[in-house]
């Protein structure tokens, strides 16, 4: 089939055809235009007033964060001033008129033997409570998860998460009733001629018995975290693994373990991130019976000096150094998360 060509006058003829140059110019307006063409962002009127509710329903806590957390910060200044509070009644003014010592303070605190001992003990007890805690939450969900009775599953979750809402002096009381020299397990020994335990006054178990408590009171919290993790995978998923033969526990390597993997690396930056705040009142409570030597983390090194010998200068340039640390960590882990191919904290 010829196609049928439609004669052109001797003016169209003798016209040249301009055919278009593509140079970086015309490339870079071209795509300007098509992007023009595209329903591009709202603007910002136009998401306030779509999003009004929301921002006024996190209002309240953007204040409340705004004036319990970032300005404290500022009272950090503390650290390098001899700080008296008793100046004025008026806390600003205190500070104001306390006298400039420089890095006095933070002199001090690296020549202090009592930091170095805080910060190993602090240092101690995340390694364990990393090791020894960390895992059990997931270990837990794994185990619920796989439980097919929902009931069962339900009060599993529930008995499991109620020691979360307990306070930290409830829970040393039930160790001491169970561990302590008077408690339940001293007792049973001594009734079949043992020597009893007083596990909860021995300082070379301390740091185990620290962990024990976190463990039994907070690893409810990570299964709830983690079973919401869980509950986001497809069946899909496990039905087709099960079709190609994967027994259960491949479905659970292969399949679930990738689902948590996102969520574990989160937590474990944020854990990472709260290395040098292992328990300030769960410790504080322990510290007289093992003595400073195994009970001191930062923390209550912190309030000791502080609080009870009014040395608040010297205190605020601890706390500084511990929180400047925390944050180094933060974004270390958060980079390994990034390398490991997770978000962690906050994209790239």
């Amino acid at each position: 089939m010829s196609h049928s060509t439609v004669p052109r006058s001797d003016a169209e003829a003798s016209t040249p055809v301009k055919t278009p140059v593509a140079s970086g110019d015309a490339t870079v307006s071209r795509e300007k235009r098509e992007k023009k063409k595209e329903p591009g962002r709202p603007g910002f009127r136009l998401r306030f007033r779509r999003d009004r509710v929301l921002l006024l329903m996190t209002l309240p806590a953007v204040v409340l964060v705004l004036v319990f957390n970032y300005l404290p910060i500022l009272g950090n200044v503390v650290a390098f001033q001899d700080y008296d509070p008793y100046i004025s009644d008026n806390g600003v003014v205190s500070i104001l008129h306390s006298p400039w010592v420089g890095l006095e303070n933070f002199q001090r605190i690296f020549e202090d033997s009592a930091f170095w001992n805080a910060v190993q003990n602090t240092l101690v007890l995340f390694f364990l409570q990393l090791v020894l805690y960390f895992p059990v939450p997931i270990m837990l969900a794994l185990l619920i998860n796989s439980v097919v009775r929902p009931r069962v599953r339900a009060i599993s979750q529930a008995v499991l998460y109620l020691p979360h809402f307990f306070s930290w002096v409830l829970v040393i009381a039930v160790f001491q009733q169970l561990f302590g020299g008077a408690g339940l397990l001293s007792q049973l020994l001594r009734q079949h001629g043992f020597d009893g335990l007083d596990i909860m006054s021995d300082p070379s178990t301390f740091k185990f018995l620290v962990t024990a408590q976190t463990v039994w009171k907070d690893a409810g919290w990570g299964i709830i975290v983690f079973l919401a993790a869980l509950a986001s995978v497809p069946p899909d998923l496990y039905e087709a693994a099960a079709m190609d033969g994967a027994g259960r526990r491949r479905r659970m390597w292969h399949v679930t373990l990738p689902a948590l993997r996102p969520v574990i690396a989160l937590l474990l930056v944020l854990r990472v991130g709260d290395a040098l705040t292992v328990g300030f009142e769960q410790i504080l409570l322990q510290r007289d019976a093992v003595g400073p030597g195994a009970g001191e983390v930062l923390d209550t090194f912190v309030w000791w000096n502080g609080v009870r010998n009014q040395d608040f200068g010297y205190a605020a340039a601890a706390g500084l150094v511990k929180g400047v640390v925390s944050i180094g960590l933060v974004l270390a882990a958060n980079k390994v998360a990034h390398l490991m191919g997770e978000q962690g904290v906050y994209k790239k």
